[in-house]
């Protein structure tokens, strides 16, 4: 991308695209493993966002040395619903571990992915309720980074779910909002942080599960909070995105309740936030405007709040985006049925 904020047109080695038979939502890089990058190559699940019963996951093989995107029919898979979030474990134990791959939907799934690469095995289902066979939908998930066998769930039945994978079972279960629970993040092995439809922001340690602490609410009453990102580069701050709006809101954790920066400069609501992996300064954002633009924070906002540092135009709405840990010079959006790698 160009160090600008015009419009960028990415030359053709900074682009790649991947066109599926139906539209995209989920997505998540490999991050290890079997599936670990060798020679320029790194996996990426994608899942269809069909308005049905029967949805897809399709893992392509990423080379950026060839610039290309491949999917690799073995590794197609049928999923109930569309995928609310994929996710592949992060720091797999050893290289030769096989590559797990979590999803969300009714259910939290969890796959393997065999290590000659020629299948994938659902190895578990787990349901968080304690009552029925049947599970509040799920609106997303974190796997920790941390403690590799353990999962955070968000619901739309106000609770967060912690899993330990590796026992099938429930660690604990708080009811964590007043309203349906949009998304969940792991700051540390035992802390991590929610957002809500009752537009807060609201973090947990397991240590100490009687209580929480809200370090932000929405300005507006009843405004719901879409998505969280927690910077792993420096765990003071996070970022949230509000409904309906295009700010992305930057907070420090150790001043609740006042944003450090508030980027404004989309066109319309925001869908999707990233932080840089390899950076604690830098953030991307995607939006209805189809744009997604990447922020470097500075050390003190000016009055005239902050611009981005550079700006890329996709065909339509983007409605996900991830930051490749494994390979930092690249982004994936996903918008209508592309998927397209971005080289920042």
């Amino acid at each position: 991308m160009e160090n600008s904020t015009q419009e960028s047109h990415l030359r053709h080695e900074n682009l790649v695209t991947y066109e599926s038979p139906y539209p995209l939502y989920a997505m998540s890089f490999a991050s290890g493993g079997h599936f670990q990058r060798r020679g320029g190559r790194t996996h990426v699940a994608v899942g269809s966002f069909i308005e049905e019963y029967n949805n897809k996951v399709d893992i392509l093989t990423f080379d950026d040395e060839t610039l290309t995107l491949t999917p690799n029919p073995s590794l197609s898979f049928s999923h109930p619903y569309p995928p609310t979030k994929l996710m592949f474990r992060p720091n797999p134990p050893t290289p030769s571990s096989s590559a797990l791959l979590a999803s969300s939907a009714d259910f939290l799934r969890l796959y393997s992915l065999r290590s000659g690469g020629e299948a994938v095995d659902q190895v578990a289902v787990l349901n968080n309720s304690k009552s029925s066979e049947f599970c509040a939908p799920l609106t997303s998930f974190d796997w920790n980074d941390l403690v590799p066998s353990r999962i955070g769930t968000s619901s739309i039945d106000t609770t967060c779910t912690i899993w330990d994978i590796e026992k099938e079972a429930v660690e604990t279960q708080l009811i964590a909002h007043d309203k349906e629970v949009y998304d969940i993040a792991w700051g540390e092995a035992g802390v991590f942080a929610s957002v809500s439809a009752d537009g807060s922001v609201r973090i947990f340690d397991l240590r100490d599960k009687e209580h929480s602490t809200i370090i932000y609410e929405s300005p507006e009453p009843d405004t719901a909070l879409l998505r969280l990102a927690w910077n792993k580069q420096d765990l003071r701050y996070m970022a949230t995105i509000l409904m309906d709006s295009n700010k992305v809101v930057i907070l420090d954790i150790r001043v609740p309740t006042m944003p450090v920066a508030e980027l404004e400069r989309h066109g319309a609501s925001v869908n999707a936030i990233a932080w840089a992996p390899q950076s604690s300064r830098h953030i991307c954002s995607a939006g209805d405007d189809a744009q997604a633009l990447i922020w470097e924070l500075p050390t003190v906002a000016g009055p005239a709040g902050i611009d981005p540092l550079s700006c890329y135009s996709a065909a339509s709405e983007i409605n996900q985006l991830q930051w490749s840990a494994t390979q930092p010079d690249w982004i994936s959006i996903a918008f209508a049925n592309k998927l397209q790698m971005l080289k920042v």
